[in-house]
């Protein structure tokens, strides 16, 4: 990656931060705004954002989200648009404008992380569902429109993940009775999901498009 320029979204912790981290490793100039700089809730931040870049971007991770655990009854407008803001309509604004300066080049790699809630779901995952599934079909319909480019798109989809995120939100106990139902029987690290990452936003990728990889241990085969 070295020589190129790429963009991270929610790169402040978790996986973002560790594939923040592995594109610096590879060479990359890493651009890592903070909400301040670009806040996906707000149509104008967004907008700002693109224009203020001053160099054209190489590789776009659309990283950041929010997962709000509300039952489906009792989910609120509020709720369900803020998600799917943040998740699903601003990484497409983000796409929509940074992708043309691509296109000129004849280069460019994007990777959207989705999630194994974008293929299966459960309770209190309503809004979060939509949202992820809205962003499995942007990555392909981008991909169909981008290929001929050399510009690819790609989603991945990470199952339960060792983040700080996690250990707040689910106890000890929960995190055991949860890897017993992972073939592999274990959480995967952050640095796992960025390896994937980025060999989709490598020079090495040269043929994969449109795909929504699933990173989950073999959570969903079951």
């Amino acid at each position: 990656m070295r020589g190129r320029t790429a963009l991270v979204t929610g790169a402040s912790r978790g996986i973002g931060k560790a594939i923040s981290s592995k594109f610096a490793e590879l060479g990359a100039n890493v651009l890592t705004p903070t909400r301040n700089e670009l806040d996906l809730n707000v149509d104008a931040s967004v907008d700002n954002y693109i224009s203020s870049l001053d160099e054209p971007v190489d590789i776009l991770v659309n990283n950041a989200g929010i997962n709000p655990l509300v039952e489906g009854v009792k989910l609120t407008d509020e709720d369900l648009y803020e998600t799917v803001k943040i998740n699903l309509t601003s990484p497409t604004r983000l796409i929509r404008g940074i992708a043309p300066r691509m296109v000129d080049r004849q280069y460019g790699r994007i990777v959207n992380i989705s999630s194994i809630w974008g293929s299966v779901s459960k309770p209190k995952r309503l809004a979060y569902t939509i949202s992820k599934t809205g962003l499995n079909g942007m990555t392909r319909a981008f991909a169909v429109e981008l290929s001929q480019h050399n510009v690819l798109v790609n989603a991945v989809a990470p199952g339960f993940v060792n983040t700080e995120l996690t250990r707040k939100n689910l106890s000890e106990s929960e995190i055991e009775q949860i890897t017993k139902g992972i073939p592999l029987r274990r959480l995967a690290e952050p640095e796992e999901i960025a390896e994937v990452v980025a060999f989709l936003c490598s020079e090495k990728n040269t043929f994969t498009t449109g795909q929504v990889l699933l990173v989950d241990g073999g959570f969903s085969c079951q």
